[in-house]
């Protein structure tokens, strides 16, 4: 069996934002090798997000509107968490979205439903973070 592990590295400008991955993580693919198994892609920080769903720019925008409704940015004072911080928001947005996504690979490829792509999203940008690939098969 091959083990294959990456870091990805992103910095996002803004506070929040999603980025479209797949191609990356099929890159890694690629590189490591295997033909048959599991890839496991997962945000690094407890502020970012890995998730799998459609690249389309209108679903990207009701994500942001849904979860600046379920846990607004500001008031920062309506979070404990919140001392030395502003990113009470941040934890919660990503606990909703999920840390990791694990895809089967088959014939050298991510085994994906129609439209399914692989998406970093961040909540709390500004500053370097990474996202780990994980790949295991023959």
């Amino acid at each position: 069996m091959k083990s294959y592990r990456k870091e990805l590295w992103f910095e996002i400008p803004t506070r929040r934002g999603f980025v479209n991955i797949t191609r990356q993580v099929e890159d890694c693919l690629r590189e490591s090798g295997v033909k048959e198994g599991l890839c496991l892609v997962n945000a690094m920080h407890i502020t970012a997000s890995v998730f799998i769903n459609d690249d389309e720019s209108g679903l990207h925008h009701d994500f942001e509107v849904w979860l600046e409704g379920l846990a607004p940015e500001k008031p920062y004072s309506r979070y404990r968490h919140n001392g030395g911080e502003d990113n009470g928001d941040a934890h919660l947005k990503r606990t909703i979205m999920g840390r990791e996504v694990v895809v089967a690979v088959t014939a050298g490829k991510l085994d994906f439903g129609p439209w399914e792509q692989i998406f970093y999203g961040e909540f709390d940008g500004k500053r370097r973070k990474r996202v780990l690939v994980k790949i295991i098969g023959d």
